[in-house]
């Protein structure tokens, strides 16, 4: 919620800007920042008339990522895709100009709806908690459809390669974080269980999925969403700071994070929630539901109508079997590659905390938990390598 501005900026000077360059935003603006844990320090502008909008800017100071924070890449996105069926909020401005508030900043509407902060979506009846999941893999499919090139950002990100990419940029920075040493015990913070084996075979492009490219969102999970107020209807997707053009089961992957961690010991592991164990709570769709329902929207199939003989739609079934097997395939590749992406964003707050840049019992438990993450992604990927490499062997089509 919007509070007391923790980190203020220059109304003033905020307002001299708007009025020269956005006068549809009528000033004087009641400047309020929103609490809960932006890495991009946000504000709710309101205007005399009672008009609400949304500033976010970079933080201040020297940033520890260039890649970071890049309020621009999500305005550029937002901009881009009103024009599309993917709901997102309406973009006003971008300024670029550090000399205005201290940082760039852009302008946004503000959605008037629910965000559920919690994606078991408690106090729900059962049916909304299913409709509310479904539109959020509808919204999914629909952002995933989208040609880079139909709404101006086919320089947006690179169109091939996205998890040999990640697999070679996480592979340096945990070899970087497992070198940082404790400044007291000068005990180092070590590798990842099963650190080499889980590089080799997500580096082995043979045992990849299919590599393809559209636009992705970078963190799509239910509470980047904002619902209607009454409806289980998304209006709005937020925080594009991480979107590019990449491999679309990363998305997907993402969003079904809590259905694979729901099974670890919440003592030893973060972000687990009980709730997502079969049959736990009701009106939770099934991993299976929603992938169908993704795929379904995302890369439709449109089955042959009439038939020139039973022989053809025999075939056209085995087609349909087999590439649903190449599709659970790749699904477990992809989770086994999130859950390890997860032990290595806790194994680098192990190393902050190593070197006393996070020192709270928050930062503990998310460095602890880098161990059994590692081991759940190597069980991940134990099972995605037994289910064997017959993709490459069929030439590796385009799903």
């Amino acid at each position: 919620m919007a509070g007391r501005v923790r980190q203020p900026i220059d109304t003033w000077a905020l307002e001299v800007w708007i009025s020269r360059n956005v006068p549809e935003i009528e000033v004087p603006l009641e400047v309020k920042q929103f609490g809960f844990g932006q890495s991009n320090p946000t504000y709710q502008l309101t205007s005399p008339g009672g008009k609400r909008y949304v500033l976010r800017k970079k933080p201040p100071g020297q940033l520890v990522s260039k890649t970071a924070h890049k309020v621009e890449r999500e305005y550029r996105i937002i901009a881009a895709l009103a024009k599309t069926d993917v709901p997102v909020p309406k973009a006003y401005c971008l300024c670029e100009d550090e000399s205005v508030i201290g940082t760039p900043f852009y302008i946004m509407s503000f959605l008037d709806g629910r965000i559920f902060e919690d994606p078991v979506i408690p106090n729900v009846l059962p049916d909304q908690r299913r409709a509310i999941w479904a539109d959020a893999v509808r919204v999914l499919a629909r952002l995933h459809r989208i040609d880079p090139r139909d709404v101006g950002l086919e320089g947006f990100g690179k169109s091939t390669g996205f998890y040999s990419r990640q697999v070679a940029t996480w592979k340096t920075i945990c070899d970087a974080q497992a070198a940082i040493r404790d400044v007291e015990t000068r005990v180092p913070v070590g590798p990842l269980p099963h650190f080499a084996e889980m590089m080799a075979f997500f580096a082995d492009e043979s045992q990849q999925p299919v590599d393809r490219g559209t636009l992705i969102h970078g963190d799509f999970k239910i509470d980047n969403l904002v619902f209607h107020k009454t409806e289980p209807r998304v209006i709005g997707i937020l925080d594009w700071e991480m979107s590019t053009i990449g491999h679309p089961l990363s998305d997907i992957s993402n969003l079904l994070t809590p259905y694979f961690t729901a099974r670890l010991d919440p003592r030893k592991s973060i972000n687990v929630h009980p709730g997502f164990k079969p049959r736990a709570t009701r009106g939770l769709p099934t991993p299976d539901e929603i992938t169908r329902l993704y795929f379904s929207i995302a890369t439709p199939t449109p089955r042959a109508s009439g038939s020139s003989s039973s022989l053809e739609l025999s075939l056209s079934d085995q087609d349909q079997e087999r590439e649903e097997r190449d599709r659970a395939r790749e699904l477990q590749w992809a989770q086994a590659f999130n859950i390890f992406r997860l032990s290595a964003i806790c194994q680098g707050i192990a190393a902050r905390q190593a070197g006393r840049q996070a020192s709270s019992e928050e930062a503990r438990r998310y460095g602890d938990a880098r161990g059994p993450l590692a081991n759940f992604a190597w069980e991940l990927m134990r099972s995605a390598k037994s289910s064997g490499g017959e993709t490459a062997s069929r030439g590796r089509s385009k799903l």
